[in-house]
């Protein structure tokens, strides 16, 4: 059963706030987010900000173009603006309800009283006519209101993150797709060469073929090779269209209208460092974390709300009216009337069910603390993963640097041996081949680490 406040104890109790208080989350106490025993590869710079247009250490101007484009244009960040202007509307509305509410009615009734009513009396039928304002004002002695309001501003808060982390996914993925269109271009144009250097064995492979040089297998083992090579260019070229298209997409356009430039690898800038936000500060940078402590603070307040249900309602009100049974006497000084109301209603009997609410919001703050703590323990995770990825793409870059020197030398070796007539073309033509290859590795290696260093960054709030 509830507990029932007399009126002067609940008086006595005005200013105060039922339900828990709330504080921000501390950040995990750690000072870095991997263990490593390998030699880092990547230069990070731990504890540097990571600057809101982060998307300019790629030093392309015609990335910054395109992400203006998109930040003009995308529909998911106008929707996302007025979800905001939403949320903070109905906290507006929710203060108001702080204040006294004040209201004017008018109205006209025509009555007729029964003669079992009346008894001896007969009254006939009337008509009577009224006009004045009136003041309600609920005493917020438990502080409800103040929770609700806190509530409301806590979702507002919430939907302003949400509106930053739309806006982080969108440079994001202009700059990812941009990154995908500069290597599936340079790939294309590589195996291109490849794919000129097959027909070049083949046309070889068919003289000496017909000069009885070669038997009919070699003809056929550089048609099935010049073959498998010239299947690998219709999906980069579907690749190529995919990113285009989303690149449309995101600048609010369809993909006939997209008009998105042509991006190269050698057009972006590699940083020679990345900013690596300090652990105790990633969890103030990310949207996402502030939106899951938004959620929390919200939980948090609703908990105080149910509280406060528990206590009585307190209510004050007051009227002031002109009565009278004729419109011309309406504003007559005679036709004044006037209430005052105070109105106690304290819950003594429902069921359970003002308790149960209250136990569900007690387990509702508990899946947004917890939604909260897995949030940040993802966020570690993901920088962990990309710093990590970053070592290994400069790696592989560098093996890849190494595999590219040594098919050139190789090449170079073709070329001599030929020219003082002790190899055949073909060894020339195979050795190109295996540096159009390295080429094509090098590449993606290079894009790998652009991929990698962009989601870096937005890993860190951006």
């Amino acid at each position: 059963m509830l507990k029932l406040r007399s009126l002067p104890l609940a008086l006595a109790l005005a200013g105060c706030t039922v339900g828990p208080e709330f504080k921000s989350p501390q950040a995990p106490a750690v000072a870095s987010y991997r263990v490593t025993t390998e030699p880092a590869q990547a230069h990070f710079d731990l504890g540097a900000p990571v600057a809101a247009d982060w998307w300019t250490v790629f030093g392309s101007p015609e990335l910054n173009k395109l992400i203006q484009q998109s930040v003009a244009g995308n529909q998911t960040l106008v929707g996302a603006a007025a979800s905001l202007d939403q949320a903070r509307e109905l906290a507006n509305a929710a203060t108001g309800n702080r204040y006294p509410q004040v209201s004017l009615s008018a109205g006209a009734l025509r009555q007729q009283y029964g003669a079992q009513f009346l008894g001896p009396f007969n009254l006939p039928a009337f008509t009577a006519f009224g006009v004045g304002p009136s003041v309600r004002y609920v005493l917020d002695y438990d502080g409800a209101q103040v929770r609700a309001d806190e509530r409301q501003l806590a979702l507002a808060q919430y939907q302003r993150y949400q509106l930053d982390a739309a806006y982080l996914a969108l440079t994001g993925n202009v700059v990812v797709q941009v990154i995908t269109l500069a290597t599936t271009t340079d790939e294309i144009n590589a195996v291109q060469r490849l794919i000129d250097a097959d027909a070049n064995n083949l046309a070889l492979v068919k003289t000496a073929f017909e000069a009885g040089s070669v038997s009919r297998v070699d003809v056929l083992t550089a048609q099935s090779q010049q073959a498998a090579d010239e299947t690998l260019l219709p999906p980069l070229r579907q690749k190529l269209s995919l990113a285009r298209h989303i690149l449309a997409l995101l600048a609010g356009r369809t993909p006939a209208a997209g008009n998105v430039p042509d991006f190269q690898l050698e057009q972006l800038h590699m940083p020679a460092s990345f900013p690596v936000t300090l652990p105790s500060q990633l969890v103030h940078d990310r949207p996402d974390i502030l939106a899951a402590e938004a959620q929390l603070h919200a939980a948090t307040a609703a908990v105080g709300v149910a509280t406060a249900n528990l206590y009585p309602t307190i209510s004050l009100s007051a009227s002031a009216t002109l009565q009278s049974l004729h419109p011309e006497d309406l504003f007559n000084a005679a036709s004044g009337a006037w209430s005052l109301i105070a109105n106690l209603t304290a819950p003594l009997y429902d069921g359970g069910t003002l308790r149960a609410e209250r136990r569900a919001t007690l387990a509702a703050l508990r899946a947004s603390s917890a939604n909260y703590q897995q949030t940040v323990l993802e966020a570690f995770r993901q920088v962990a993963d990309l710093m990590d990825a970053l070592d290994h793409d400069d790696q592989l870059v560098s093996a890849q640097d190494g595999a590219l020197a040594v098919a050139q030398n190789s090449l170079a070796l073709a070329r001599e041996s030929y020219a003082a007539g002790n190899s055949g073309i073909l060894a020339v033509l195979d050795a190109q081949r295996l540096l159009d290859q390295a080429q094509i590795g090098l590449i993606q290696a290079r894009g790998q680490r652009y991929q990698d260093g962009a989601q870096l960054l937005l890993a860190m709030g951006g």
